[in-house]
């Protein structure tokens, strides 16, 4: 639930940052130099480009958390049961074990996004962000390929 708070408290911050880089953009444009009309042209750029980031990341973990949800309903949700140290990290040597359990596991059965999704968590616990983001970004994917049309 913090981490939820947090994402939307810094979305909100990066909106009013967009809204507040918009706003100069326009000024500098409508004032009508030689300068300033190129230079607020930039400055909306960036808004604009920090804006779309923001929309990715957000449909990206509304996609991840449904299809959780699902796979939740399932019973196949990966269970999270792995060694942890002291600092309340995974044991890097668990991870990596079950980690080559998930990646036999999708490799045995490509087209499924359950594979995947159970892979990405597995790249997550093994502290590979890249990967486990490359993995669910395929789960999400196959699931929509996959689904019915009412969906």
């Amino acid at each position: 639930m913090r981490a939820r708070f947090l994402y939307f408290l810094m979305s909100a911050a990066l909106v009013g940052y967009f809204l507040l880089a918009g706003q100069r953009g326009v000024l500098l444009i409508a004032h009508g130099t030689w300068v300033s009309v190129p230079l607020g042209a930039a400055v909306l750029v960036l808004p604009l480009l920090g804006a779309w980031f923001l929309w990715r990341s957000l449909r990206f973990v509304l996609d991840a958390n449904r299809l959780a949800r699902e796979l939740d309903a399932e019973g196949g949700l990966p269970v999270d049961d792995l060694p942890r140290a002291p600092s309340g990290r995974i044991q890097r040597e668990a991870a990596d074990a079950v980690f080559a359990q998930r990646r036999a596991e999708a490799e045995a059965h490509p087209e499924d996004w359950r594979c995947w999704f159970r892979l990405a968590v597995a790249y997550h616990d093994a502290r590979d962000t890249p990967r486990a983001r490359k993995a669910m970004q395929h789960a999400i994917a196959l699931h929509a390929g996959s689904a019915s049309p009412e969906h």
